[in-house]
């Protein structure tokens, strides 16, 4: 889910972006995992525009799947 959100926007990522990116991958993948899915709610804490954008996304039906 992570490596198709970041493929299909790193190309006009501002520098900004990219800074707020690396910080959201810096969570443990457990927890990155249960937000994005929706499993668990994402804390506020840790509810920064990126990471809302990608769980936003990935709730779209067919996030994370390949294409054919």
């Amino acid at each position: 889910m992570v490596g198709r959100f970041v493929t299909r926007h790193i190309a006009v990522f501002t520098e900004a972006e990219m800074d707020d990116l690396e910080a959201v991958l810096a969570y443990q993948d457990p927890d990155l995992t249960d937000w994005l899915t929706g499993r668990l709610p994402i804390p506020d804490s840790h509810a920064t525009p990126m990471l809302m954008r990608m769980a936003a996304e990935c709730a779209e039906p067919g996030a994370g799947m390949a294409s054919t």
